[in-house]
């Protein structure tokens, strides 16, 4: 699929928004790089799902977390920016297994940085930015996730 502008985007971040209820509990992978919208994706979702306020980048944090109304099922999200991570193994330090470990929605940024301490991905976006500032976006996993995209 393609981005042309953040519109698009947030109409991606709708549908799977709509396919996520009534009780939003997956694994999604955002991959890119620096600059390519991951973030910008994260807020658009969390926008489309309730979320009210500011919605941070996890970037010095790691991981900023976020109740989600009851329109949304309730529950909570997790949003993590695991780049400035030098060994996957500061995912098992920072106690991470137990987040995982819940019901709720967690959002990935750098997945790859976390390499074998993650679950399994319901749902993998991969973000390319295009010489025309617009996002090339490939989507993988879950059928049912993938095709509320299109």
């Amino acid at each position: 699929m393609l981005w042309p502008e953040e519109a698009a985007a947030q109409t991606t971040a709708e549908r799977l928004a709509g396919a996520l209820l009534p009780s939003p509990d997956a694994v999604i992978e955002l991959h890119g790089p620096l600059g390519a919208g991951k973030t910008t994706f994260v807020r658009l979702l969390l926008r489309a799902l309730g979320v009210q306020g500011r919605i941070k980048s996890p970037s010095y944090a790691v991981m900023e977390s976020y109740e989600l109304p009851e329109s949304a099922g309730g529950g909570s999200a997790s949003h993590f920016d695991f780049y400035r991570f030098g060994d996957p193994r500061e995912w098992e330090d920072a106690g991470f297994r137990d987040v995982f470990a819940a019901p709720g929605l967690k959002l990935c940024e750098w997945p790859e940085k976390a390499a074998g301490q993650l679950p399994p991905a319901d749902l993998q976006l991969f973000i390319e930015l295009m010489p025309d500032d617009s996002r090339r976006v490939r989507a993988r996993g879950d059928a049912r996730l993938v095709g509320a995209l299109q």
